[in-house]
């Protein structure tokens, strides 16, 4: 376990370990910057001396993907957010991703990290929030908690934004998402109605191969196994293949091929699954977004298994 390298773009880099397993999580953002398993990465993240590109290991809050112009109006308060994806005049993943996050706990195989968001014009609520990430024998398990400190009630939604790695490329890759509808968008990236994935490209209820099918794609209604679990997972030709679970709560999985990713050698290498409480734009479609009460916690919980068959 260390904290060192503050020269890095990420800040301080905690290491926490458990047997084979070991994970790197970074003062700025709270972000997840790498997970191994025997020394393999089971994630695409980024090195020490990079930013967090694409949203890599990042933490969406308090809302996750994007937001339409910026502006939503919710609880008698407008909001008004930079945009940070102004080719499409979208915001996009929030506001805590690039904050200093304070450590509040740590030992060998855990570490809790946390902020404070304070009112401002693109969200005028004071939340606290907390993410602790676990290493044990089920793999890496992640745990939110949101705490609305401001008087009245305030919006709220979270997402998280791994690559998972399979060591090859997509196209030799196999997919599951048990998910029954997904959503379609927009030129902007924003939902406009809801489908079935039956007989679509999108139809990953059943593992099968990805092939050349680029997905920036949400879905939902999805299924969960007898643990109240959802579990989306990716399988390489080799059996090297790892799962993202979801505990109730996130009710949408967001699934990116990375197709657009720069530079070029980057694009297909992993495969995002994204935990989310709530759609892309839902600030101002009101779908999936949470109503905080003051000072009265929300928490979810999400993960990743590596489940090697070769």
């Amino acid at each position: 376990m260390s904290a060192s390298l503050v020269t890095a773009p990420s800040g301080l880099q905690y290491e926490i370990s458990f047997g084979s397993q070991r994970a790197v999580v970074t003062e700025v953002g709270a972000t997840l910057r790498s997970y191994t398993v025997d020394d393999v990465d089971v994630l695409d993240g980024f090195d020490v001396g990079e930013l967090s590109s694409a949203g890599r290991g990042q933490i969406l809050a308090p809302w996750p993907n994007r937001l339409e112009d910026g502006r939503y109006t919710r609880y008698g308060k407008e909001g008004r957010a930079p945009l940070d994806e102004p080719e499409r005049r979208n915001a996009i993943h929030g506001l805590v991703r690039w904050l200093a996050w304070s450590v509040r706990g740590r030992d060998d195989s855990q570490v809790t990290l946390g902020c404070v968001l304070h009112p401002q014009p693109a969200y005028p609520w004071r939340l606290d929030l907390q993410i602790a990430y676990l290493l044990d024998a089920r793999g890496l398990t992640v745990t939110a908690a949101a705490t609305n400190r401001s008087e009245g009630p305030a919006p709220f939604g979270i997402g998280f934004h791994p690559y998972v790695t399979i060591g090859a490329s997509l196209d030799e890759a196999s997919l599951t998402v048990p998910a029954r509808h997904h959503l379609a968008t927009d030129e902007r990236g924003l939902p406009t109605t809801e489908e079935a994935v039956e007989g679509t490209p999108f139809d990953f209820v059943t593992r099968r191969r990805i092939g050349a099918i680029a997905m920036d794609t949400c879905f939902t209604d999805l299924v969960r196994d007898d643990d109240g679990l959802v579990r989306a997972s990716v399988e390489g030709p080799g059996g090297r293949s790892a799962s993202v679970w979801a505990g109730r709560g996130f009710d949408y999985l967001m699934v990116y091929t990375g197709d657009t990713l720069e530079p070029a050698l980057r694009r297909r290498r992993g495969i995002a699954i994204e935990p989310m409480t709530c759609p892309a734009n839902a600030f101002r479609s009101g779908l999936g977004v949470l109503r905080l009460q003051p000072d009265r916690p929300w928490t979810g919980t999400w993960g990743i298994e590596r489940d090697d068959r070769a």
